[in-house]
């Protein structure tokens, strides 16, 4: 199998994928939740490429059982069956090699992990806010597609409708390594409401997606939170306006400021709260990772930079174009309903080219 040098790594990763299987079963891992939480992350992260290799090693195995038997069997039933199976394998061989390499790159790990979404109304005014409102329908619709669950921490409504600012968090499988590519500027051009000569404008909102931080990834000094109550406004029933439910969080070392006004209950509204701003802080570090991964291959995530313009929805001509990889679609209609995924398809598929060109150098 020397031939196949992609079989020896594969052996090595089924080896330590083992031996985290017995590490989590054993008492001393499940008392320490930290421990667990990291062992449990990297052996979910080797699950797929330890199946994947599985297949790959008993298919090199039966292409070395088909060589084996042509250079030694004399009956030729048995010689045709096994060129047949010989010329199968080696079809297949390349893209199940492909693959493995793709997997063998190691991921970005807060992939996983649930996002925390903020989406701003920018130049454009009343127009601008109610874009800000519609791109936040296509996430929540999309987000029903896919089953995650989706939850306001704060939300500050346009005169006209729409948001100036809407912040929320998205909790599933997989929803940072999706939602990941929605960050930076989204312009739209189109005739707002308020344009009476029908002339079409252009207008944006910025898009940031940050990787929710649990409390294993940042440890917070309380004692440098200030923390000040006032009461909700927008909707909410009969406590908006009258009950001192809504939060807001200084962290005093990084000057970082979070609100949460979405639940009637402050004890509730201050545990989104917390976790937004831990997630505000460990992003600060996350930031500088993205950073330095530019700058080593093209990438289709940004760094939150929102001067970085990454796709527009042109309502006259029903056309939704992505700049990062200039893909662009006719159905604009439906891609606001939604259905999103064929661009993060192919945004992914561009990613990937990137990390394998990337890896290869």
């Amino acid at each position: 199998m020397s031939e196949y040098p992609l079989t020896e790594k594969l052996q090595e990763l089924k080896k330590k994928y083992e031996a985290l299987s017995e590490q989590l079963s054993g008492s001393d891992v499940m008392s320490d939740m930290k421990k667990y939480i990291q062992l449990n992350r990297e052996y979910k992260e080797l699950e797929p490429i330890v199946t994947a290799g599985d297949k790959y090693i008993k298919m090199v195995g039966d292409l070395e059982g088909a060589k084996e038997i042509l250079s030694k069997e004399k009956d030729e039933d048995l010689r045709e069956l096994a060129k047949e199976e010989l010329s199968s394998i080696e079809g297949q061989l390349p893209g199940m090699e492909e693959e493995i390499k793709l997997l063998l790159i190691p991921k970005d790990p807060q992939d996983e992990k649930n996002a925390i979404v903020e989406i701003r109304g920018g130049t454009g005014g009343d127009e601008a806010a109610i874009f800000a409102g519609d791109l936040f329908r296509m996430y929540a619709k999309y987000c029903e597609r896919k089953g995650w669950k989706l939850e306001i921490n704060s939300q500050s409504e346009g005169a006209a409708g729409g948001y100036k600012e809407v912040i929320f968090k998205v909790s599933g499988q997989g929803v940072y390594g999706t939602l990941k590519y929605e960050s930076g500027v989204h312009r739209v051009q189109r005739v707002p409401q308020t344009e009476t000569q029908g002339r079409v404008h252009t207008s944006a909102a910025s898009v940031v997606v940050l990787p929710e931080a649990d409390e294993f990834d940042v440890e917070i000094n309380m004692n440098d939170i200030r923390k000040d109550t006032f009461c909700s406004s927008g909707p909410g029933g009969q406590s908006v306006n009258t009950t001192y439910s809504a939060i807001r969080l200084t962290h005093i070392p990084t000057g970082i400021v979070v609100q949460c006004q979405d639940e009637k209950s402050q004890l509730k509204n201050f545990d989104k709260a917390l976790a937004e701003l831990r997630t505000r802080i460990y992003n600060m570090e996350y930031e500088k990772y993205l950073n330095e991964m530019s700058k080593k291959r093209k990438t289709m995530v940004s760094t939150g930079d929102r001067s970085a313009k990454i796709r527009t929805y042109n309502y006259p001509q029903s056309r939704v174009t992505d700049h990062r990889i200039n893909y662009t679609m006719y159905n604009l209609p439906v891609f606001m309903d939604g259905d999103i995924q064929e661009v993060i398809d192919q945004l992914t598929i561009a990613e990937n080219a990137e990390r394998l060109k990337s890896a290869a150098e």
